[in-house]
């Protein structure tokens, strides 16, 4: 899959599993092993992150992926499980997951400064960074910031739309959005919210709707490839067509049958489209 100079690809695939069971131990494992992955927790500045994380071939590009609002590393855990063959690493962002809770609620670029932090004190350098919705907004701010830091950008179900760039709009789109999600998410997703708690997860809708991830685009210099479920309602067709004229070097996929949480109901698919992107092979996870 080659990206092409502002001519974004269609390529469809067909209808993607359900969370299957061993998809949701591993989401839920942490900070016990699974699937080879460990937990570990890293001082950045006065923060400590969580981090999942398998090792993998050291001279082989490793991935780093973002987790969206309200979530953790856990739903990401299904499309991680089947990275490879360079190591990955599945942080909680500050305030997330099993991440240290700073008492300010932390925008997208300080977000992207703690992530550039992260995979310094990790030695990471042009690595594929995979991102799900907000965590895309953090994974462009990085590699506009840090270029240095990421090789390639696979952006799943990015936010935000500017059609809808408010806290009601994006609400409304998420309404529309779970009557398409796999209800075996939902203990996930549950321990996630609990964990984040409203006043966060609030707090940073706010910083999301007002960040202008389209205004960023164009300083984005690596090879992206935009991914979505054919039936997220949060990140629409017409919207990643918008984002791909912006590219220099852009692939769009869709995944059908699949809503924005791609990353976790369709995991199998999700790994496999940014495997062939990113010129990586291994895969692993059943």
């Amino acid at each position: 899959m080659n990206p092409t100079s502002n001519t974004p690809r269609d390529l469809r695939v067909r209808r993607p599993g359900r969370l299957g069971p061993r998809d949701r131990q591993a989401a839920l494992a942490a900070p016990g092993d699974a699937d080879g992955f460990v937990s570990d927790r890293i001082r950045c500045g006065e923060l400590h992150l969580h981090v999942r994380r398998r090792a993998g071939d050291p001279a082989a590009t490793p991935w780093v992926l973002l987790h969206g609002l309200a979530v953790s590393h856990r739903y990401l855990m299904p499309t991680a499980r089947r990275l490879g063959p360079g190591s990955v690493y599945v942080p909680d962002l500050a305030g997330f997951g099993l991440s240290g809770k700073p008492v300010a609620v932390l925008d997208v670029a300080e977000h992207a400064r703690t992530v550039a932090g992260l995979m310094d004190t990790l030695g990471l350098s042009r690595a594929a960074l995979l991102g799900n919705s907000f965590g895309c907004q953090v994974a462009v701010e990085l590699a506009v910031r840090r270029p240095d830091l990421v090789g390639v950008l696979v952006l799943v179900g990015p936010t935000t739309d500017p059609a809808a760039a408010s806290a009601w709009g994006q609400t409304r789109r998420l309404l529309r959005d779970l009557v398409h999600e796999d209800v075996r998410q939902a203990p996930i997703l549950a321990r996630d919210i609990r964990e984040a708690g409203v006043r966060r997860i609030r707090r940073t809708l706010r910083h999301a709707v007002a960040d202008d991830i389209y205004g960023k685009l164009a300083a984005v210099h690596v090879p992206a490839l935009l991914v979505r479920g054919g039936r997220d309602a949060i990140a629409p067709r017409s919207w990643l067509e918008r984002m791909g004229t912006r590219l220099d070097r852009v692939a769009v996929v869709t995944i059908d049958g699949a809503a924005h949480n791609a990353v976790t109901t369709a995991g199998v698919e999700t790994a496999a489209v940014a495997r062939r992107f990113a010129g990586t092979e291994a895969v692993t996870g059943a």
